[in-house]
């Protein structure tokens, strides 16, 4: 009878040093990628916060013209207390007798959160815009992309 010999490949399969060669590099690509993922993440943040202030700012002075009065009253002015992704809370201060007001995106969960740059943003019913950690001009303009 013959028989039948098995041939075993020693070329099969991955060695260690390859594996971790492979470890290596997607270890550099996520320390490299992550970073950017994590500004733009927080930048589309911020862009929801801005829309939001500036739309609630468009609301209360329809309201404005009228009732004239402004209210705090967010659903009043069919506005949500919370961004569409939830990451900021709105609120409406109003100032000299309901003459005036400051709207007001403070963080309230996710990204918005570790945003330390910015923090929350304001706009007033003259159209001056703000954030929440600053007063300094240059810092407002780079957060509200000026």
């Amino acid at each position: 009878m013959r028989s039948k010999s098995v041939k075993h490949s020693a070329g099969q399969g991955f060695t260690l040093i390859e594996v971790m060669i492979v470890v290596a590099i997607v270890g550099i690509l996520v320390a490299v990628a992550y970073p950017s993922y994590a500004e733009h993440v927080r930048k589309a943040a911020r862009a929801e916060a801005m829309s939001a202030v500036l739309e609630t700012a468009n609301r209360l002075e329809q309201f404005y013209v009228d009732n004239r009065v402004y209210t705090s009253d967010l659903t009043g002015v069919g506005v949500n207390t919370l961004t569409e992704s939830d990451y900021y809370s709105i609120s409406i201060a109003l100032q000299d007798s309901a003459q005036a007001f400051i709207v007001t995106a403070e963080p309230y969960s996710g990204p918005a959160l570790k945003d330390s740059d910015c923090g929350g943003f304001t706009v007033t019913d003259t159209g001056r815009r703000g954030v929440t950690v600053s007063s300094v001009s240059s810092r407002i303009d780079e957060c509200w992309g000026n």
